[in-house]
């Protein structure tokens, strides 16, 4: 797989984990209760849109890369990432197969959903919502629970991490309490910090937009070595 694919997929794969929507009521004032909140709601969640923007930041390198794009999510697996930037990109899945389509390569990676998104992505999309089965949950200021701007901020760290993901820190927006930004951390402290503006919830969004089929000139290979 090539490193541009490699440096866009990997990071969303697990920000499954948080996207979908963490909702609570705005009366939520503690941790349990935020948690709560986010554990009842969640399972009334079918589907999602939204656009988001991403900086991917290199600790080692001190580099950051920037994009931008729109993000569809349903129930089942099924999820749907257009990057406009920096290049045209496509990650799609329709639950059983993972698409990545990168245009400028004239390229296809397919991989196997399930496992791609195993763990605690997989309860996310399937609507458990089981936080406290996943992770370690705290306010990231336990003394001061919201941000500048009044949003309530969690901080989790998974109980099963993995290289791609050992801590991840949200922001939720007081008024709808749906996911704003999500942090992502690495083994090594590289950050992907996403943005997300104009979501919908439940959407109604059709199967359809989870369906690829590949250009019949793209090369198409496995997203990860066999």
């Amino acid at each position: 797989m090539n490193r541009r694919a490699h440096r866009l997929v990997l990071p969303n794969l697990c920000l499954l984990i948080c996207l979908f929507v963490f909702a609570v009521s705005a009366s939520a004032q503690s941790l349990d209760e935020v948690v709560n909140g986010v554990e009842s709601t969640y399972g009334k969640i079918n589907d999602l849109r939204a656009e988001f923007t991403q900086v991917a930041h290199n600790k080692s390198l001190g580099q950051d890369i920037k994009a931008e794009g729109l993000v569809l999510l349903k129930k089942g697996g099924r999820m749907r990432w257009d990057y406009k930037s920096p290049a045209p990109q496509q990650i799609v899945s329709d639950g059983t197969s993972l698409w990545v389509y990168t245009p400028e390569l004239n390229q296809v990676n397919k991989g196997n959903a399930p496992k791609a998104l195993a763990g605690p992505a997989g309860s996310f999309l399937s609507g458990l919502g089981k936080v406290r089965e996943e992770f370690t949950v705290r306010f990231l200021n336990p003394a001061s629970p919201r941000d500048g701007s009044g949003r309530p901020v969690l901080d989790l760290t998974p109980k099963q991490p993995t290289p791609l993901l050992t801590r991840l820190v949200l922001t939720v927006d007081p008024k709808d309490y749906v996911v704003r930004q999500a942090v992502l951390y690495d083994q090594f402290q590289n950050t992907v910090t996403m943005q997300f503006n104009k979501v919908q919830v439940n959407p109604g969004l059709s199967d359809s937009l989870f369906v690829f089929t590949p250009p019949k000139d793209a090369a198409v290979v496995p997203l990860e070595p066999r």
